[in-house]
């Protein structure tokens, strides 16, 4: 218990002392994982057979190469998805924040929108999402 008012007391401080908790817990946290990573290699089975060391395919037997070509569309496509999911994400605190930020926020909003409206446009433009080929 007086360890613990200890450690209360120096966390209530403003000084390079008020972390010592943190880099302790940081320090236990590193070493548990060390020790869990050491004992595992240790204490775990060394039996390397032929099916252990056989890539795994869900159980489908492979067939082919990894290497066949892939029409570049599919990337394409996934790299427009992360590009325009990823927007969707800035309007969260925009959502949250919407009453503090104001007129001044709508407007910052609407332009955000503006950009990637205008880039939305330029791939549609461009042909990027049509398939016949």
């Amino acid at each position: 218990m007086q360890l613990l008012n200890i450690l209360l007391d120096i966390a209530k401080t403003d000084s390079a002392e008020g972390y010592f908790p943190i880099g302790l817990q940081l320090l236990f946290a590193a070493g548990f994982v060390a020790t869990m990573m050491v004992a595992t290699h240790l204490l775990g089975p060394k039996r390397k057979t032929a099916d252990k060391l056989e890539n795994f395919a869900s159980g489908i037997p492979t067939h082919g190469d990894a290497r066949t070509p892939m029409a570049i569309k599919y990337f394409l496509v996934a790299i427009l998805f992360v590009l325009f999911d990823v927007e969707v994400i800035f309007f969260y605190p925009y959502a949250v924040n919407f009453r503090e930020l104001g007129w001044t926020g709508f407007w910052e909003v609407l332009l955000f929108v503006g950009f990637f409206l205008v880039g939305f446009i330029y791939i549609i433009k461009k042909g990027a999402l049509k398939w016949e080929d």
